[in-house]
């Protein structure tokens, strides 16, 4: 009897294993903003939107921002603010050679614009989504292999419980 105590708790500490395998943990990026062009007035309008939506931001990723020439801002505006290139006075950072690194508190929709001059309206903005681990439609492609975790959890556990009922189990656990 203590014996299939003991494997019971062994199949129990098997279970909790096998769960923790299937659970998705997320480790902390830090994104320089614009990557090598650093946080300027871009070649480009779309050049910091196309950044963004190549990436996909969690909580705890940070984003540091790398000014590469000149006096910049990085302000946290609403969308409306964002589209219109409204000239804040609440400003996140001002940087001449220094980096400022933010890391979003919470999972929502950011909009981050740089204040000075016309550097908005010249494409020095863009906005951007994070989400809470596990939330992402990018771990979409992982679901199959989870439902062959899961699938052989299920296959294991009766398995286990089928073997641990039957008749065999104390001749196999008697040495």
């Amino acid at each position: 009897m203590a014996s299939r105590m003991g494997l019971i708790g062994c199949l129990i500490v098997g279970v909790a294993l096998l769960n923790g395998a299937t659970t998705q943990v997320t480790a902390a990026v830090e994104y320089q903003v614009g990557d090598s062009l650093g946080w300027t007035v871009p070649p480009n309008t779309s050049y910091y939107s196309t950044w963004a939506s190549s990436k996909t931001f969690f909580l705890g990723d940070k984003l540091t921002f790398n000014a590469t020439n000149g006096t910049h801002t990085v302000a946290m505006v609403s969308e409306a603010e964002y589209n219109a290139c409204t000239k804040v006075t609440s400003v996140y950072g001002v940087q001449n050679s220094t980096s400022i690194i933010y890391t979003p508190e919470t999972a929502d929709a950011y909009y981050i614009i740089c204040t000075v001059a016309n550097h908005c309206e010249q494409g020095q903005k863009f906005s951007f989504k994070v989400e809470s681990p596990g939330s992402s439609t990018e771990s979409l492609p992982n679901s199959a292999s989870s439902l062959t975790v899961g699938a052989l959890f299920v296959v294991l556990t009766t398995t286990a419980i089928s073997f641990l009922t039957s008749n065999k189990c104390p001749q196999i656990l008697n040495y």
